[in-house]
């Protein structure tokens, strides 16, 4: 008999079948008196949902062991599935037998079967994975990370592995890691590992920009990283990145592209992680559902960043950061504009050039360039793009406008002296998304082991 998952045993199994399940225990009964039963609820993490596995006096270690489960014990149990005659779950094992393969100390486990704060739970990584909210929220990321695979594969796209080790600040921000093996206070990068000053990656664009004008349309999926001391809940200093690149496309083309791909993201988990969507909907966010709902079955709003700039103004409220063409839009901005003014998503696009990186293509006007933001409800923007500079000398006139040495970036010029197209891309916060998806409030709770600063334990 091979063992199998709970998800399984639940939804696939016919009533009186054998089956062997192995999990961990979430709670325990042990009914003494004239008829002593234990009553074991078992979760091996395949699902939401426990199954109730059903213990006698028959087994041979029931005394000896197991009366003694507590939370937290690993356990292989062997029985028939039976109709549960109790409220709560249709189906139940009977137990044939119970194997104890850890035990786990009661005094001392941190995860008892009670509600525990994320703010204490962040000190428990290893073991939050257990609690009902930090399982539900793995499977979502899985379900998602799969969803991202499979909607561009079914496109055409081809997967890229860009590297995580770069001499390119794609950002412009010089928020980035060192990477060296010099001494403290040493700066002859000569002499270093790799022979020049490097850093961890804060994006894969331009690489893949790279593939892009040669294989057509490419993405990455990998970790990014930000040396940027915000400690906040929407900031982490390792965070995953999705990144789509076109060759011959432009903006439009680099939205619809957006559109299309958030709505088939949330449509997929909505479908394959119900029953932890209802979890995260009823004890999380009550709106989280209709929220995720609203984005697949809506058009999203077009506009320009000038035109969103004139809704702001217009607005009779008072502002933390009062709305001005040439600075950024805040997040307060991009909720009024989502929540209040259109309650659905919104992208912006055409942004002065003087807020926006220098790969971006500068438009007609020469103020603005070719950039987009996409923005949902409650958490304001969920993906960055834009159309590239194709053009080389514009794009080296923006560089040394920027200060920056085009020769640090003679690879990247070269894809505009060999072959030029219009391309377009853009970037996922793929964390902050599942924020959105699972209404959570701190990013540090949808990652398994967050890194921030001051914070790198686990």
């Amino acid at each position: 008999m091979d063992r199998m998952l709970i998800k399984d045993v639940l939804t696939n199994v016919p009533i009186g079948t054998a089956v062997e399940v192995a999990g961990w225990v979430r709670t325990v009964r042990n009914h003494k008196g004239k008829n002593p039963l234990s009553f074991i609820t078992v979760n091996d993490g395949s699902c939401f949902s426990t199954l109730q596995v059903v213990a006698t006096p028959t087994l041979p270690n029931y005394e000896t062991e197991v009366v003694h489960l507590t939370t937290g014990c690993s356990i292989i149990v062997k029985g028939k599935l039976v109709e549960s005659p109790g409220a709560g779950q249709p189906v139940e094992v009977q137990a044939d037998e119970v194997h104890v393969v850890g035990w786990c100390d009661p005094e001392n486990y941190p995860i008892q079967p009670k509600r525990h704060s994320f703010e204490f739970l962040r000190t428990q990584a290893h073991l939050r994975p257990r609690t009902n909210t930090f399982g539900a929220i793995a499977r979502v990321r899985s379900t998602m990370s799969l969803a991202i695979h499979e909607f561009f594969q079914s496109r055409g796209f081809i997967y890229l592995h860009t590297p995580i080790i770069t001499t390119s600040d794609c950002e412009g921000a010089g928020q980035m890691f060192r990477v060296t093996t010099l001494e403290p206070g040493q700066e002859d990068f000569e002499k270093d590992f790799f022979g020049c000053k490097t850093n961890l990656t804060v994006s894969g664009q331009l690489e893949a920009e790279a593939y892009a004008c040669a294989l057509g349309r490419v993405y990455t999926f990998g970790p990014t990283f930000r040396a940027e001391n915000s400690n906040t809940p929407r900031h982490l200093a390792e965070f995953w990145m999705v990144e789509p690149e076109m060759a011959f496309c432009d903006l439009t083309d680099d939205a619809d592209l957006a559109e299309e791909f958030l709505k088939y993201i949330f449509q997929t988990i909505l479908e394959r992680c119900r029953e932890d969507m209802e979890f995260f909907n009823k004890w999380i966010d009550e709106n989280v559902i209709e929220r995720l709902e609203n984005v697949v079955q809506s058009e999203f709003v077009r506009m320009s960043y000038t035109d969103a700039m004139e809704i702001l103004k217009k607005a009779n409220r008072d502002w933390q950061f009062p709305p001005e063409w040439g600075k950024d839009i805040q997040t307060e901005h991009e909720r009024f504009l989502t929540e209040e003014t259109f309650n659905k998503p919104v992208i912006i696009t055409d942004y002065p050039a003087s807020i926006k990186p220098f790969y971006m293509r500068v438009n007609d006007d020469g103020k603005t360039v070719a950039a987009m933001d996409v923005l949902v409800p409650k958490i304001g923007e969920i993906i960055g793009g834009s159309q590239r500079e194709e053009r080389l000398d514009v794009l080296i006139s923006r560089m040394e406008s920027l200060g920056m040495n085009p020769d640090d970036y003679w690879w990247y010029l070269d894809l505009r002296r060999y072959g030029t197209v219009p391309h377009a891309g853009f970037g996922l916060g793929f964390e902050r998304t599942i924020l959105f998806a699972t209404g959570m409030s701190n990013i540090r709770d949808v990652i398994p082991f967050p890194r921030t600063p001051r914070w790198a334990e686990f």
